[in-house]
């Protein structure tokens, strides 16, 4: 059974089973092992704690853009182009929506997989698919350094063969968990707890944001109204629900009654619970996960400039991590294709500075570095002169 150019259409359908997700899929859905259901509590993290989605949008655009340099440059031209033409599943185009699209899947799983569609006929590259990283698992093969793909979609585990042809990454692999961790590993249980402090807020605020009053109404004790009191009670209600009633349409209407009547605000003399620290102790942890500065993401925490220009160091390493990671699979995608063009001459990555201060602070280097060469040269000048005399 091949998973590349198959031509029955038992194989064609499981390929594109392998490679597209199931319609209907929940954030929790149910799958064949707990690794796959462990890949839907991450989905849901995202779909449901939006500080994580957005620290996942942050990373993906700030790890910046690149430049594809074929080591022939009598090639350099078409690499481009296939680079900007490239297309990257049903609606994708270009390397760069490929990249985004894969450093999404290997950060949310742990993991990323994708291949190279190639035309059995011409041999010319297709495109590039994504696949759905939680409907795989990688364990070892029959030697120390072979491996096996296995697709666990549909309930079983079914060997894929010809692993060699996968574009395969993860994310901080160990001997117990060779193929990847999850960014999000250890975030369920505090993501869990906030969600609960935010439902909590919301059903106060329904209990004693939205505004409820107590209509009393006492009849005199020398038992004159006693009589009438039950008739001037719905009196009193109906009166109530007309003013009421005529607030919403921009009507002011005076509520006027006769006899002992109390009117108060149901819940005005409690207060709703200050939810400011705890909370910002679990966004803490979620930033500290996810190696984002606060500042970066809408949160106004005290911090100092000194602090700031720490955090962006922080990140900065973190972004090259995943550029080291993104690099050997851009460079066989463009291997693959220099290839397919009757040349081997391959092709190198080269990636944009982050940010402006990653250029001031190599221009402050070239600087330093320019200074004490300097001195050094006077230094053996000075003691050159001293030995001839």
């Amino acid at each position: 059974m091949k998973i590349f150019g198959r031509k029955e259409k038992e194989e064609k359908a499981y390929e594109r089973q392998c490679f597209s997700a199931a319609a209907g899929d929940g954030a929790f859905r149910m799958a064949a092992d707990t690794g796959v259901l462990e890949g839907g509590i991450y989905d849901g993290l995202r779909a449901t704690v939006p500080v994580i989605d957005a620290c996942f949008g942050k990373i993906i655009r700030l790890t910046g853009d690149f430049r594809v340099r074929a080591k022939d440059e009598r090639y350099q031209e078409e690499l481009e182009k296939f680079c900007r033409e490239v297309t990257v599943g049903i609606s994708g185009k270009s390397l760069n929506t490929f990249a985004d699209m894969y450093l999404d899947s290997l950060l949310t799983y742990g993991r990323a997989v994708g291949r190279i569609v190639t035309d059995k006929e011409s041999m010319t590259i297709r495109g590039l698919a994504v696949g759905d990283s939680s409907l795989f698992r990688v364990r070892q093969g029959r030697g120390e350094l072979d491996k096996e793909f296995l697709f666990c979609g549909d309930g079983r585990e079914v060997r894929l063969p010809e692993p060699e042809k996968l574009l395969y990454t993860v994310l901080n692999p160990s001997p117990r968990h060779p193929d990847g961790v999850s960014i999000l590993r250890g975030l369920p249980a505090i993501s869990g707890v906030l969600m609960r402090i935010y439902q909590c807020i919301g059903q106060n605020f329904d209990r004693v944001g939205n505004v409820r009053y107590a209509v009393t109404y006492k009849p005199a004790e020398d038992g004159s109204d006693k009589r009438y009191a039950a008739e001037r009670a719905q009196e009193i209600a109906r009166a109530w629900a007309d003013g009421m009633q005529s607030a919403k349409n921009g009507i002011v209407k005076d509520f006027i009654t006769v006899g002992d009547v109390g009117i108060k605000v149901i819940g005005a003399e409690n207060q709703l619970i200050d939810t400011e620290v705890p909370v910002r102790q679990l966004l803490e942890q979620l930033v500290a996960k996810l190696s984002v500065p606060p500042f970066l993401l809408g949160l106004n925490w005290s911090t100092t400039e000194r602090m700031s220009s720490q955090q962006a160091d922080i990140l900065t390493s973190e972004l090259e991590y995943y550029r080291r990671l993104l690099g050997p699979v851009l460079s066989d995608i463009c291997d693959a294709f220099l290839k397919s063009c009757g040349t081997d001459c391959g092709a190198e990555i080269e990636w944009e500075n982050i940010n402006l201060q990653d250029e001031e602070a190599l221009a402050r280097s070239r600087l330093y570095n320019a200074q004490a060469r300097k001195l050094e040269l006077e230094n053996e000048e000075t003691e050159n002169r001293r030995s001839r005399e």
